[in-house]
């Protein structure tokens, strides 16, 4: 079972400390063995993803993000991540959205659904909630689901989108350009050996909510399949 170990959380606890190039080519050996453990932890993750799911991602290479930041149009221009995150992309039109993780000496997390999708797609997820609600409030109100998860998340319009009422009452899903969940851990969670099966844990908790949005993702207003 892939593993974290602090190796990886004082390097980026260090990192954090001499955010800057010198330091970095000078222990970028270090750098090489955390992002080695972080890959070895990345691919057991999409295997464990196979057995439940399908996954489009196709390796633990491919789904950890770059550690160095884009700075081009940003004004801070610290020039590595603090963190390590990645995600896998759920494979086939029937199976919508994507599973994430970040790991941070401090702020972990878990989670995973529909992070900023396409026009196309954000449109029709809001008239599917605007007509029928239900479904996603259910798993939203979930006695488990809240207590894994809490709310849902996302950035959100100060006001109704284009085409809906502001006294919709399901505004408050309406008003959302993202919908994601996600679950923090401790950094003693992340550092346990059994680290791995809570994530895994996670992303099984999270299908209820990609049964309902992929549903509204493959179904017309008349309630047929468009897949």
């Amino acid at each position: 079972m892939a593993q974290i170990t602090n190796f990886t959380f004082n390097f980026l606890s260090d990192l954090a400390q001499n955010n800057n190039r010198d330091w970095f080519t000078e222990n970028k050996p270090f750098y090489e063995k955390s992002h080695n453990e972080m890959h070895t932890f990345c691919k057991g993750l999409i295997q464990r993803l196979n057995e439940f799911d399908t996954i489009a991602t196709p390796s633990g290479k491919k789904s950890l993000y770059r550690i160095y930041r884009d700075v081009r149009f940003s004004k801070n221009k610290v020039p590595y991540k603090i963190n390590r995150s990645g995600s896998f992309s759920r494979q086939g039109a029937d199976k919508r959205g994507g599973y994430y993780f970040s790991i941070q000496p401090g702020n972990s997390i878990v989670g995973g659904g529909f992070y900023q999708p396409n026009a196309e797609d954000l449109n029709l997820i809001r008239k599917q909630i605007e007509m029928d609600a239900s479904p996603l409030r259910e798993i939203l109100n979930d006695k488990e689901f809240k207590s894994t998860f809490g709310k849902i998340l996302g950035a959100q319009l100060k006001t109704a989108p284009r085409g809906f009422e502001k006294d919709d009452p399901n505004i408050d899903l309406l008003r959302y350009k993202s919908f994601y969940v996600v679950k923090s851990f401790t950094d003693e969670e992340v550092l346990a050996d059994h680290f791995e099966e809570k994530v895994i844990d996670v992303y099984k908790a999270i299908q209820p909510f990609f049964k309902v949005m992929t549903s509204y993702l493959t179904t017309d207003l008349n309630g047929e399949a468009t897949i």
